[in-house]
């Protein structure tokens, strides 16, 4: 029996599932000021729903990023401080990745750009192919214009995988879309799978993934750019 509890908190929408072999427990928690306090009890609820201990896992999975910075490190601190107790391994997931799996239960299509709003006109995207339903990487995650998008030309015509707050430009309208939000389901399967391909690590190993290298400005960059205005 394989069993991977995971969350998911790199945008507003926060989950939690706890995968079982084949069954699926799953919470959710909408706003993201609850996710730093909500995601322990909906962990604790899973684990008591499905008769289990923490120490009872095989290993934690967690949504890495890209996404919210607040987000995706209380990911990290949580699956770190959950997996030293209970002396488990993680499996980090990209959110695009868990994105483009859950598209894929969706649609009739193996060609998808994973798109998340990164604020400041800015996106986070990643272009995945299915090949025998096994989801490869066509294009890393980047941080770019949603405009400068660009769907790999080796391969059909891609579906979009939207977040919320995005919209295509007019290049991109001609190409079909689906509303879609990274969730702990998808990071739970493919957790599964990095476990199964070894590519867990230990605890003090678990990092966000970060695509945009400076988060604020220190307070001598805030006053030269007031100094330039």
């Amino acid at each position: 029996m394989t069993t991977i509890l995971a969350i998911e908190t790199s945008t507003e929408l926060a989950s939690a599932a706890l995968l079982v072999d084949d069954q699926i427990y799953v919470r959710e928690l909408s706003g993201v000021q609850t996710h730093s306090q909500g995601i322990l009890p909906a962990l604790q609820s899973l684990l008591s729903e499905a008769g289990i201990a923490l120490s009872d896992c095989d290993v934690l999975a967690y949504g890495c990023g890209p996404g919210a910075f607040t987000g995706i490190r209380t990911a990290c601190g949580i699956v770190q401080g959950l997996a030293y107790g209970a002396e488990l391994n993680v499996v980090p997931v990209i959110s695009l990745h868990a994105m483009a799996l859950a598209a894929f239960a969706e649609v009739k299509a193996d060609n998808f750009i994973c798109v998340l709003d990164a604020r400041m006109s800015e996106v986070y995207w990643a272009q995945y192919r299915f090949v025998g339903g096994v989801c490869v990487e066509v294009s890393a995650p980047v941080l770019a214009k949603i405009e400068d998008i660009t769907p790999s030309a080796d391969l059909d015509s891609p579906y979009f995988v939207l977040g919320n707050g995005v919209v295509l430009p007019s290049q991109f309208i001609q190409f079909p879309s689906i509303p879609m939000m990274p969730h702990a389901k998808q990071v739970a399967e493919l957790g599964k799978l990095g476990l199964a391909s070894g590519q867990d690590v230990s605890p003090e190993l678990a990092q966000p993934l970060y695509l945009r290298n400076k988060i604020a400005l220190t307070t001598a960059e805030r006053a030269l750019v007031q100094g330039q205005k």
